[in-house]
């Protein structure tokens, strides 16, 4: 290491993304992916993976609002 660092021209927070905007990857238990990808494939290319579980979880959020009055 040098003794000393020049931080003249540095920018504070120039890294910085809130956790808001961070994209945390999601990994599916290969049964749950194969069983997934196979619903995918018969709907052709429209569909993704990832619409798929979204659309999933937003029917699980509904379902709790209902049964957790």
């Amino acid at each position: 290491m040098k003794d000393e660092y020049d931080f003249t021209d540095a920018e504070q927070g120039r890294f910085y993304r809130p956790i808001e905007a961070l994209e945390i990857p999601v990994y599916l238990d290969k049964e749950n992916r194969d069983f997934l990808m196979k619903k995918v494939k018969k709907h052709g290319k429209n569909f993704s993976l990832t619409h798929v579980v979204n659309a999933l979880i937003r029917q699980d959020i509904e379902i709790t609002k209902h049964i957790a009055l």
